[in-house]
């Protein structure tokens, strides 16, 4: 008994977006000391929608209407408000992405052919647009790992919506994973028709636990079932043993007549027997039900502890990557403070020229300082620091008057 297992993760931040692609890429050294990950099959893994970039480029492809829409909107936000486009989406209550994921067990994917794998990734693909409501346009990355126990699909989607913005009663760009995913309960409906459309097209899959923490039962609550079904069981058990005492020493301290092929017994040990047919009846009649529960709560369990084993996977990554990034942050902080001393070097030495230069030096040194600008390493009143009281202070005052202008866009 196989199950159809559908999950959803949220992704909260940029950053986590980034350690997300890194691990569906197959892009770090560590996995080469991850006994889960066998390198040598990475390259029979399957994109069903590639991705070419990194996750947090190919994000910004996807939100360019989003990004320019909030840069437009900072323009009249003061200043002390103001955000990058970047800050605003990390700070946000909503998601930046989210990723689905599709699997089952290994028994059925067991001697299952690459095409038949690829057909089942794709109906799962006809889920998320069919059923969630996703287009293409949405969908970051769609992969199918082989390279681990059990084949899994991974699709990270941008839930990016236009809704009505009841404050200015006009549409407006937002991420909101609710508007795919409204709750537990619709999750379950949704767990519903990804089960129907699996069926459908052929493929022999249960449908998961209802009400299970999105696809599982959690340890606690398969201990819970486990402990309530051995209670029943060893209840059983113990009235069937005690009407089996009570008739065997009846049988055994009396005496029967045999008449032909009867034996004829008293009332009392009649009705013992009768009792202790009805308790084995009821025995024989739950123990269908008993293995079928112990089938399933086994499956589950097999599942739970794949899907265990990827989360594990993915918290190591994770935590390899955030030291990392402290030690990037590290020497990222030393490089700009180096940076800041230069620039200020710099804006001594440029502005000694801009004074006592030739004019080729100085009109090297003036597009040099407009280029600084432009790139953020200086901001206007560094600019006019550099160029008050010079020969090209107009200069250089008109060729940033034209860069603001022109609204110069700038890179994060």
């Amino acid at each position: 008994m196989s199950y159809a297992i559908f999950r959803s993760e949220p992704i909260q931040t940029l950053s986590d977006l980034a350690q997300i692609g890194s691990h569906n890429k197959r892009e770090k050294q560590a996995y080469k000391s991850n006994p889960n990950i066998r390198l040598e099959l990475s390259k029979d893994n399957i994109d069903i929608v590639p991705c070419n970039n990194r996750y947090v480029k190919q994000f910004y492809e996807i939100t360019k209407e989003y990004r320019k829409e909030h840069d437009e909107k900072m323009k009249t936000t003061r200043k002390e408000r103001q955000k990058s486009f970047r800050d605003m989406v990390n700070d946000s209550k909503s998601v930046v992405a989210d990723e689905l994921l599709f699997t089952s067990d290994t028994f059925f994917f067991k001697d299952m052919k690459k095409e038949e794998i690829i057909r089942w990734a794709n109906t799962c693909m006809d889920f998320v647009y069919q059923d969630l409501g996703y287009i293409k346009e949405q969908v970051l990355h769609a992969t199918i790992h082989m390279d681990e126990k059990t084949p899994h699909l991974h699709c990270v989607v941008v839930p990016l919506v236009r809704k009505l913005d009841k404050r200015t009663n006009t549409e407006k760009y937002s991420i909101s994973k609710k508007q795919y995913i409204r709750d537990k309960i619709h999750l379950s409906e949704l767990q519903d028709k990804y089960h129907d459309r699996m069926v459908k097209n052929s493929f022999d899959l249960q449908r998961g636990i209802k009400n299970s923490d999105n696809i599982h039962l959690s340890m606690k609550e398969m201990k819970k079932m486990t402990r309530k079904q051995d209670r029943r069981l060893e209840q059983q058990e113990y009235r069937l043993t005690n009407i089996y005492d009570s008739l065997s020493t009846k049988i055994n301290n009396r005496k029967y007549k045999i008449i032909g092929n009867k034996v004829q017994m008293d009332k009392d040990t009649f009705y013992e027997v009768e009792k202790f047919m009805k308790q084995a009846k009821a025995v024989i009649e739950e123990t269908p039900k008993t293995m079928a529960l112990y089938h399933e709560l086994y499956s589950y369990t097999k599942n739970y502890k794949d899907l265990e084993k990827e989360k594990q996977n993915i918290q190591y990554e994770v935590n390899n990557l955030k030291h990392q990034n402290e030690k990037l942050q590290q020497e990222n902080n030393s490089l700009h403070t180096l940076l800041h001393h230069i620039l200020q070097t710099l804006k001594f030495m440029f502005r000694k020229i801009l004074h006592l230069g030739t004019e080729k030096e100085k009109d090297i040194v003036t597009n040099e300082v407009i280029d600084y600008y432009n790139h953020d390493f200086y901001n206007r009143q560094d600019v006019e620091d550099i160029c008050k009281d010079t020969s090209k202070q107009e200069e250089i005052n008109q060729k940033l008057h034209f860069c603001q202008e022109k609204d110069c866009e700038r890179e994060f």
